[in-house]
């Protein structure tokens, strides 16, 4: 077996280094290749680096690990997926038979030990025709676990979403309406905001500038790319087949990858 990558996604520091030191102990040839604080960026994460393995919090701000893994499900390659919660009664019944895995916070050696031998057998046994996760044994797990979320873990009511940029043009700074902005992209240093008479900079990454913005008017559909629904013109796919994002009267055509293509089913 070639060596397995994994994610870790949890919004408590030091639980993500608890699990890893854990995982080297119980499967010392896994090699983790991400760490997120929360379910936006595991999402990214995840589009970016294809982990085999992800180990999702269920409780994170900005997405839970029932949205990320719901997200997932539809994807041509999700990873194989082990929930983690720090509620001991949480939904265990939901996954005695699931094809997905769960450990309670803090990670139990001994309990650490079976899911990894579990996850070995389900790698060995993942082929192209059978993926990691069928999409619907997944979703019905996820509609189960949904109704059995406990009150105290419902989310914190989200901030108000960001109404103005602050950025720079040259050597000015510019304060940009949200409404103006087309789509932002991230560079090596900076997230470049563009709007209809040019381009500017900010220094928020597009992890922590996706938390501040209204999901109902901003799509992510990149992991360094989020775009205004109203400067959308429409979809099409290039040679390579990928999706591309075409703009009201710009020349310019945005790459839509894997985990955000279900955005514009129907389109």
């Amino acid at each position: 077996m070639d060596t397995v990558r994994a994610l870790i996604a949890d919004d408590e520091a030091h639980l993500r280094d608890y699990l890893e030191s854990q995982l080297k102990t119980a499967w010392p040839d896994l090699r983790v290749v991400a760490r997120a604080a929360n379910g936006i960026e595991a999402l990214r994460l995840i589009d970016e680096e294809s982990p085999d393995v992800a180990f999702l919090d269920i409780r994170m701000p900005g997405l839970t690990g029932l949205d990320v893994a719901a997200r997932l499900a539809d994807g041509a390659q999700p990873p194989h997926i082990v929930f983690v919660t720090a509620y001991d009664d949480y939904a265990v019944e939901a996954f005695e038979h699931s094809a997905v895995d769960y450990l309670l916070k803090p990670a139990n050696l001994e309990r650490l030990q079976k899911t990894v031998d579990k996850l070995k057998t389900r790698l060995r046994a993942t082929t192209a025709a059978a993926p990691a996760i069928p999409a619907a044994a997944l979703q019905a797990l996820l509609a189960q676990l949904g109704g059995a979320l406990p009150t105290s873990a419902a989310p914190a009511p989200a901030p108000a979403p960001l109404q103005w940029i602050r950025a720079s043009h040259g050597d000015e700074t510019r304060l940009i309406p949200i409404e103006d902005v087309i789509y932002f992209q991230s560079n090596d240093k900076y997230t470049s905001v563009f709007v209809a008479d040019g381009e500017s900079l900010i220094r928020t990454p597009i992890s922590k500038l996706r938390e501040q913005l209204d999901e109902q008017q901003f799509w992510q559909i990149h992991r360094s790319v989020i775009v205004a629904v109203r400067h959308v013109a429409g979809t099409r796919q290039d040679f390579r087949g990928r999706l591309m994002v075409q703009l009201k009267g710009r020349p310019e055509q945005l790459v839509v990858s894997r985990n955000y293509v279900d955005l514009f089913r129907g389109m």
